[in-house]
């Protein structure tokens, strides 16, 4: 299978994902979309929970010790946190989907502005942020196949219909995020030639997790946490983990 397959069946499943969505999203009632993306909110909860209990992992304890990965998780969060917001990712993000919300959507309304970016914000970050984008990528540029991103793809077209069914043609600008995202750690799998080593992964796994309870939040309208500023979490995650083994 030539790398970067599953990357392209991933866009295309969300794009797909999106029209289906908008095409029903007429339809329904705001009290329903509403409900959908409470549903949503709740079930990436669920998928962050999943994700969240890496922290637990025999991998991570063996190697920084049993103690030390919930101060690892949160020294990440902070540092990556302070990095993003430095760099000034969330608005960026949101800059982003402005700029392509009038180049697709046209000027229009505030309101339909503002639910333009929050869906390519929201769902950008749901699609991008978890252990099967991150092993799946970097499974298939070292030519491990393309399993896990077909897996991926199934769900993110689901989430993509209830996606667009209360946000719009937002979530089919978010595909361009999965080509971005998901075609440069193929090519970051193609030239390392190997896999994180499970403890680093495993840090990373928890810090998404966490990084999906606050898309979570967004969505069930919460509070508006600024995720797109804590993404550099999942870059330090790993980096500490080599720092505490050295120190060990």
């Amino acid at each position: 299978m030539v790398p970067g397959t599953g990357t392209a069946v991933n866009v295309v499943t969300v794009l797909v994902g999106a029209v289906l969505g908008v095409l029903v999203g007429h339809r329904l009632r705001q009290e329903t979309r509403d409900v959908v993306t409470d549903a949503l909110g709740l079930v990436t909860l669920l998928i962050a929970a999943t994700s969240a209990v890496s922290i637990s992992d025999e991998s991570l304890r063996a190697a920084v010790g049993d103690s030390a990965p919930l101060l690892l998780v949160l020294g990440a969060m902070l540092l990556g946190g302070i990095g993003g917001s430095v760099l000034g990712i969330e608005r960026r993000l949101e800059g982003l989907g402005a700029v392509l919300q009038r180049r697709f959507a046209g000027a229009g309304a505030t309101e339909d502005r503002n639910r333009f970016i929050e869906g390519f914000v929201s769902s950008s970050l749901v699609f991008c942020v978890g252990p099967l984008t991150i092993l799946g990528s970097l499974n298939d540029g070292l030519g491990n196949g393309a399993d896990q991103l077909y897996l991926k793809s199934a769900l993110d077209g689901f989430a993509a219909i209830a996606f667009a069914a209360s946000f719009g043609w937002g979530v089919a600008a978010a595909a361009l995020a999965v080509l971005v995202v998901q075609g440069s750690l193929t090519i970051v799998g193609a030239v390392l030639g190997s896999v994180l080593p499970g403890a680093h992964l495993a840090a990373l796994t928890a810090t998404g997790g966490l990084l999906l309870v606050g898309v979570a939040l967004r969505l069930l309208r919460i509070r508006q946490v600024p995720v797109g500023d804590l993404l550099p979490a999942l870059l330090v995650a790993p980096l500490l983990v080599q720092l505490l083994i050295w120190l060990r």
